[in-house]
């Protein structure tokens, strides 16, 4: 274990090094690293749309909602603070240098899911967003969504899918077939599968924290305790097994960390504790916070959410 510990800190080091210096380094310049920035952020049309779309349409959803209820009502101040603080982080994730820097680094792959998992999905959720985009639509749509949500064609099957057991085993699923070395090695190699291996991880996460922190009673609070512990537990399994393995499993990191000067084994070591710490941590944090609220006999956070006008 000291071994690891010692290789793991040099990767994060190391790791630190090119994150800070990426903008300046020269591929020319002999051995130096491969990786290379020229200050601008690059992103998929469709990641730039969709996060342009999805922060006007909340911004526009909350001004007419405050505006009929007050500031502050219907969505209060922190929850909106919640959605923007999601927002930016997702742009982080998905439209900074961190998501070329993870083609090139594990490490910083790993970085990008457990902001998209633990970070954003959770504040995402506290924002209550579908409400409030709702409130950006014409009175005539919001009508007609409030019914087709109402109908048992859409509500049931919803049920469904966010009942704690379901999101629990669809947020476990995309977190340890998406690690399979064949899945995301075929992420590694096309864009197209690299879009849904980031889709798949958020939608599975909103699932889970939402069947986390929707709860409304002290008996779905007791079940998303166990939610979140045995979450911790398998993600920390999965980040072990990654930083104390002594075989490189994902072989595209090989030629790209070498490039970089650094070991293949330490960039995985260095992502598998990501998974393993950081990760964990937020999923204990969060179980501290639920089982304070459980404790004292208080229901979740979940504040009236806002409703479309008639």
């Amino acid at each position: 274990m000291g071994a690891v510990a010692l290789r793991v800190l040099s990767a994060a080091l190391a790791f630190a090094a090119a994150a800070a210096d990426a903008h300046g380094l020269d591929p020319s310049a002999g051995t130096a690293p491969t990786l290379t920035w020229d200050g601008r952020w690059s992103v998929e049309p469709w990641v730039g749309a969709s996060l342009a779309v999805s922060l006007v349409a909340y911004g526009v959803g909350l001004g007419r909602l405050w505006r009929r209820a007050g500031p502050g009502h219907g969505i209060s101040h922190w929850r909106a603070a919640a959605f923007g603080g999601g927002w930016l982080m997702l742009a982080v994730a998905l439209a900074s240098p961190l998501d070329a820097l993870g083609g090139r680094l594990f490490s910083a792959h790993m970085l990008q899911h457990e902001l998209l998992m633990t970070v954003v999905a959770p504040l995402m959720v506290l924002g209550h967003p579908l409400g409030v985009w709702a409130w950006a639509m014409p009175v005539s749509v919001r009508r007609r969504i409030g019914a087709a949500l109402h109908h048992p064609a859409w509500r049931v099957p919803w049920q469904q899918l966010t009942a704690p057991l379901a999101a629990w085993i669809v947020h476990a699923a995309a977190l340890w077939l998406w690690h399979l070395p064949g899945w995301f090695e075929s992420a590694l190699a096309s864009s197209a599968v690299h879009g849904w291996q980031h889709a798949s991880f958020l939608f599975a996460s909103l699932l889970f924290w939402w069947s986390v922190l929707g709860s409304a009673s002290r008996a779905s609070d007791g079940i998303a305790l166990a939610s979140l512990f045995s979450t911790m537990l398998h993600t920390a399994a999965l980040g072990a097994l990654l930083s104390l393995s002594g075989i490189v499993w994902y072989p595209h990191y090989i030629a790209t960390t070498a490039a970089l000067g650094w070991d293949a084994i330490d960039d995985q070591q260095l992502g598998g504790l990501v998974m393993w710490v950081p990760a964990g941590l937020a999923y204990f944090v969060a179980g501290l916070v639920l089982a304070a609220r459980w404790l004292n006999g208080a229901t979740p956070g979940t504040s009236r959410r806002a409703r479309p006008a008639n």
